[in-house]
């Protein structure tokens, strides 16, 4: 579990050794909002993403099922700093499905720890292969780096994308052209 206590000590070594003072009224408090922050942020730890997945509905379709535009939240591992964007996420059942929301949770639990986009959007992928057996997945996340934007290259705007394709999805074409059309910001969905 979460040591909030060493975190708090750790926050307060880090105000004293940039030169400011934490016992100054704005900083009294901050060890501990951080040490509450990092219990949620990293609260993925310690959850099993493929938990949520086992529930499931034998419906017979083995058509497309994305969630598109899901926003998840990570840290970056190398600066301790925010990514942040949108996982589209889709598989081709073997006839069995799960709620829409399981999808979500599992992108969720995933990203809330230490990660990198590549780990992370390899991780989802595998998750849902191994808790669901379709006959394929696809994974795409667009994310914005703070460790890019803030510092460093200083590149505000700009986004990293990265994709993981499994089963059908890596080897047909058609099949992931589908998804890619899909996803796209306002594809249509729905026919009049």
């Amino acid at each position: 579990m979460i040591d909030r206590a060493k975190i708090r000590d750790a926050i307060t070594s880090i105000i004293e050794a940039i030169g400011e003072d934490p016992t100054r009224e704005g900083l009294v408090d901050t060890p501990g909002r951080i040490a509450e922050m990092y219990a949620d942020i990293f609260s993925g730890l310690h959850h099993d993403p493929a938990e949520h997945l086992q529930v499931g509905f034998d419906e017979g379709h083995d058509e497309m099922v994305i969630a598109k535009a899901i926003p998840f939240y990570s840290m970056c591992e190398h600066h301790f700093l925010p990514f942040y964007g949108l996982a589209h996420v889709g598989y081709l059942p073997r006839g069995r499905v799960v709620g829409a929301s399981k999808l979500a949770r599992t992108v969720d639990i995933l990203a809330r720890r230490c990660q990198l986009q590549e780990r992370l959007t390899t991780q989802i992928a595998d998750t849902i292969v191994k808790a669901l057996e379709p006959k394929g997945v696809a994974v795409i996340l667009e994310a914005e780096h703070l460790c890019m934007t803030m510092r460093g290259i200083k590149k505000p705007g700009s986004s990293i994308v990265t994709s993981a394709m499994r089963g059908l999805f890596r080897q047909r074409a058609a099949t992931r052209a589908e998804f890619l059309t899909l996803i796209r910001p306002n594809a249509a969905v729905h026919q009049a």
